[in-house]
């Protein structure tokens, strides 16, 4: 279901249809099989994107379907990666946003991870040609990357989240609203924004990252996340909180938050979750942020194929002499 809930009606998204993930599945595959993967684990969704994808497709490798009872919530998502697990997959291919590969990450977060990006928000996922992100995670699943030495691969940054009633995690923001109410899809308003702690303000973003990215940017490999607090009587930040659509957040500050650091949430309000309203806090009560380097670990795909060509595996001993 990623790309395609009411966030984009309510911007200028496109649209990601059923059909352009399946031909991103095929990709996917089809760089995979073509460096030697063995065994490919797919889920029988309701849209059959992925098994209709590959359903006639002339593959060396084997391909096993997953099956699993669905509920056509973000569950599946999470049933799904610890049944891929179990089956012993520790490379994963993604396609969706932040919100789909926080499922993931809720569910395991002990992967080696390509985050193919497919979603309304997309800070997290990466924009790279699907066939090269299977190439790197058939090398990878063939065990003949050392790529945590080399640096191709780094643990992702996590939102650790404690509220009166639970604990849950985020990837990219952890924003809490004023006047808003669990479960709400549409854009947030720039108004309702209170406080919200980002492991990523990356400039070159569009939803909660960009405003504390256009101030204080903090990317991926930095070792510390970003506070930003907005309301009343803050310098207006005009920043894309969907695509397309602008807004001017009012910012009173920015500071940055240490790995392990706690940053509290004082209610009344709702907790957002990588673009999620997930939590209320009452009146009184307190919730607490964290940031920590303990994801899954993502690939530098363009690192890795450089890599692998230095390596000699692209190409016969006899070429590369010539």
């Amino acid at each position: 279901m990623s790309g395609r809930d009411v966030r984009r009606l309510a911007a200028r998204a496109s649209n990601m249809t059923h059909e352009a993930k399946r031909d991103i599945v095929a990709r996917v595959a089809a760089g995979a099989d073509a460096v030697g993967a063995t065994d490919l684990y797919i889920a029988r969704e309701p849209f059959a994107i992925a098994s209709k994808a590959l359903e006639f497709m002339d593959l060396k490798a084997q391909v096993h379907v997953v099956e699993y009872p669905i509920t056509n919530t973000a569950q599946d998502t999470e049933v799904m990666i610890q049944r891929f697990k179990a089956e012993g997959c520790d490379t994963v291919v993604s396609l969706g946003g932040d919100g789909t590969n926080r499922a993931i990450v809720r569910a395991c977060a002990d992967l080696d991870l390509i985050p193919i990006s497919t979603g309304t928000n997309n800070v997290f996922p990466m924009l790279v040609e699907p066939t090269i992100a299977g190439m790197v995670a058939g090398l990878n699943a063939r065990g003949v990357l050392d790529a945590t030495n080399l640096g191709l691969k780094q643990s992702a940054k996590v939102l650790h989240v404690e509220t009166p009633r639970a604990t849950d995690i985020g990837l990219i923001d952890a924003v809490l609203l004023a006047d808003d109410k669990v479960g709400n899809l549409l854009p947030f308003d720039a108004k309702r924004l209170r406080r919200m702690v980002l492991t990523r303000a990356e400039p070159n973003a569009i939803g909660m990252s960009p405003i504390g990215g256009y101030v204080d940017p903090v990317y991926a490999a930095d070792d510390y996340g970003l506070q930003v607090d907005m309301g009343v009587g803050g310098e207006p930040v005009h920043a894309p909180l969907s695509p397309g659509l602008f807004r001017a957040i009012p910012v009173l500050g920015t500071q940055r938050v240490a790995l392990d650091q706690r940053v509290e949430f004082a209610g009344p309000g709702v907790i957002a979750l990588d673009g999620d309203r997930d939590h209320d806090l009452a009146l009184g009560e307190h919730a607490w942020v964290t940031v920590r380097r303990d994801g899954p670990r993502v690939f530098d795909t363009n690192a890795t194929m450089r890599w692998a060509v230095a390596e000699g595996m692209m190409a016969s001993a006899k070429l590369r002499a010539e």
